[in-house]
């Protein structure tokens, strides 16, 4: 099998794959979700969004230039948009935009 065609099939069992587990759940709970399952539906989101931010910060240098501070302002940014606006991507894309500009323009590492 040449490179091409390894690579559609690889794709393609991907794909399969990934739509079987997406429609997994609501094939297995059809008639009713199990408490538990729906415990997990209401603890998990906050909780990976909780360790996302935690893997993120984990090499933050508070004790050297800049202390954080360009962190610790994108972090604040993405939490009052979040409250302001209820839109994820915004938040998240504003955040981004406002640590890449201040450790690019504010906060120069040397």
């Amino acid at each position: 099998m040449n490179s091409m065609g390894h690579s559609a099939v690889l794709v393609a069992v991907m794909s399969a794959f990934t739509i079987l587990l997406r429609f997994l759940p609501f094939i297995v709970f059809r008639k009713r979700v199990p408490p538990y399952v729906a415990y997990l539906g209401r603890v998990l989101p906050p909780a990976i969004i909780g360790m996302l931010v935690i893997y993120c910060l984990r090499s933050t240098a508070v004790l050297s230039f800049p202390f954080g501070i360009p962190e610790l302002i994108a972090v604040l940014a993405v939490v009052l948009l979040q409250i302001w606006k209820h839109r994820s991507l915004l938040s998240i894309l504003a955040g981004t935009a406002i640590y890449m500009l201040l450790v690019q323009l504010v906060f120069k590492f040397q």
